[in-house]
């Protein structure tokens, strides 16, 4: 087994402790190859709901650069919902992307 393909294994697993039992693997894989050697990274691989720097940089770079989106407020309200319903200590970054992907109801 790849080393991508153990990520996207514990991405799987990470999302069904979620209770997102149906995880559309198409959509995830796109999410994760978009980010590229990062989510490899022990640092880039994770996203901090509680860094306000952090989160301003998932809007400004995966909410504006790569979806397109120009609405700060639904911005701000997706990424608050996926932090709480993505209630863990170490919130990883593919995981997160794909949340926010399926809570705007967007694809890549």
């Amino acid at each position: 087994m790849s080393k991508f393909d153990e990520m996207m294994a514990k991405y799987a697993a990470e999302l069904g402790s979620t209770g997102k039992s149906a995880v559309d693997a198409d959509q995830l894989t796109k999410v994760a190859k978009g980010l590229g050697p990062s989510i490899y990274l022990k640092d880039a691989s994770l996203v901090s709901c509680t860094d306000q720097t952090e989160l301003d940089r998932v809007k400004a770079n995966f909410l504006t650069k790569k979806l397109g989106m120009t609405d700060n407020a639904a911005m701000d309200a997706a990424i608050k919902t996926v932090c709480a319903e993505y209630n863990s200590k170490q919130r990883m970054r593919a995981v997160f992307y794909y949340m926010l992907l399926k809570n705007l109801g967007k694809s890549l």
